[in-house]
């Protein structure tokens, strides 16, 4: 059981606390590139706790900085994002990217003291359509994350932002926990729905796998595994990446490139960035007939954005409507009676509360990967407070980027492991391709 000392330990990421430091080792997606235009309006971030603008100046160039001004703390909000820097609009006071103060209008020229003042300033990084923010004391930030899919071709790579209101570490949770597919998303079901040739019709002759699970360099991983045609296993293969990304089984190992990444907003509010290589075998969504399966879209909508600081990427679908439940659904063609994967998703990770209470859990053997992704976080943490150590893939980001999720098949005979290998090493790999060219 973890512990109520652990929870907080885990899940709290202030700027005072344990694990908001070694997050602030990493750099962090941010916001979409699309989201900042030059000379466009401020954006509020919400990052690790903290209240930050972020805006892109006639250059091009991005700036994220504390909100509140250097001068008297008036938000920067509001500033004139224009000629090169953002101006706070109470004095006129100008910061260019890097909080340097350019101009101090309201004063004389003989008492202009603009090189001693600073705005709070983050380093910023730009890469595949995503904004990364490096929070941490080093002079010299680290290399960005290398997961295979964050450098697909761009062309071939879908990248989206959604926001769960809930800690960071239960909505990780959920991508980590292979057997509650063949419930909340698929439970109503059978067999007799699902195309006799997809490698996924496994899951719907049993729907309770036992499990492999280890530590790795980069984290955890496990596999899921099930008995397929004669002599033969089914696979469903799973990791964790330092400090946040899941790659979850949504299709065939082969070519099943994708990362999901839940950046904590606060302690109670987390962005989802997810990658994934548009050319993969397109997931399970249809019967054996060719039609839609109900309520099982992998879509789905948001509000439109707002300018407040948890206003960004929310679902349709949310707390505030019961996730647009509809009972008739559940009782007829669905197990959930709501609309759409993420929403499904939603609905059981924040009905568990802000921060989930893990000392009432009562875990099984189906949450042995959960159980080790704890662990070896705590670990991180602990020799990071106590020893210093650098957490992994901090200074060796690739070490993650050969790591693969998605299902396979192979003789019962084979052990897991050289099964995962061997598929790998067999495997399409965009990114590799894209060198080639």
């Amino acid at each position: 059981m973890t512990s109520q000392t652990e929870n907080e330990l885990l899940t709290r990421v202030g700027p005072s606390t344990p694990m908001g430091a070694l997050r602030r080792q990493y750099w962090l997606p941010a916001c979409l590139s699309s989201e900042l235009e030059a000379d466009g309006d401020p954006l509020r971030l919400m990052l690790l706790g903290e209240r930050l603008i972020a805006f892109r100046d006639s250059a091009g160039r991005i700036g994220v900085l504390d909100h509140r001004c250097p001068h008297r703390c008036a938000s920067l909000f509001f500033g004139r994002n224009e000629e090169g820097g953002l101006r706070c609009v109470y004095h006129g006071w100008k910061f260019d990217t890097a909080g340097n103060c350019l101009d101090m209008p309201n004063l004389p020229a003989d008492q202009d003291f603009r090189e001693k003042v600073k705005a709070r300033a983050y380093k910023v990084a730009e890469r595949g359509g995503l904004v990364y923010v490096y929070m941490g004391e080093r002079a010299a930030a680290p290399p960005l994350p290398a997961l295979e899919a964050m450098l697909c071709p761009p062309d071939e790579t879908s990248l989206t932002a959604r926001q769960r209101e809930c800690n960071w570490l239960q909505a990780l949770e959920g991508d980590i926990d292979t057997s509650h597919f063949s419930f909340l998303h698929t439970g109503k079901l059978t067999i007799d729905d699902i195309d006799p040739n997809h490698l996924e019709r496994f899951q719907f002759t049993d729907r309770a796998p036992r499990y492999h699970a280890r530590p790795t360099d980069w984290g955890t991983m496990y596999a899921a595994y099930r008995p397929a045609q004669s002599g033969h296993t089914y696979y469903r293969f799973a990791h964790f990446v330092f400090p946040f990304w899941t790659l979850f089984p949504n299709g065939p190992l082969t070519d099943n490139v994708l990362a999901q990444g839940w950046v904590p907003m606060d302690d109670t509010h987390t962005m989802a960035f997810t990658f994934s290589w548009t050319r993969k075998t397109p997931v399970l969504s249809l019967n054996k007939r060719g039609e839609p399966l109900p309520l099982l879209d992998r879509v789905s909508p948001t509000l439109p954005n707002t300018a407040d600081w948890f206003g960004r990427w929310r679902p349709v679908a949310n707390q505030s409507n019961d996730y647009l439940i509809d009972r008739e659904a559940q009782r007829t063609i669905s197990y959930t009676g709501i609309a759409g994967v993420f929403p499904q998703d939603s609905a059981v990770t924040e009905s568990m509360g802000d921060i989930s209470d893990r000392t009432l859990e009562n875990l099984a053997p189906s949450d042995r990967m959960i159980v080790m992704t704890r662990r070896r976080l705590l670990e991180a943490l602990r020799a990071s407070q106590d020893k210093g150590t650098v957490p992994p893939g901090v200074d060796d980001p690739d070490i993650g980027g050969r790591a693969r999720s998605g299902d396979l098949i192979a003789p019962e005979s084979q052990p897991w492991l050289e099964a995962y290998e061997q598929t790998l090493a067999q495997a399409l790999h965009p990114v590799m391709a894209l060198a080639a060219e």
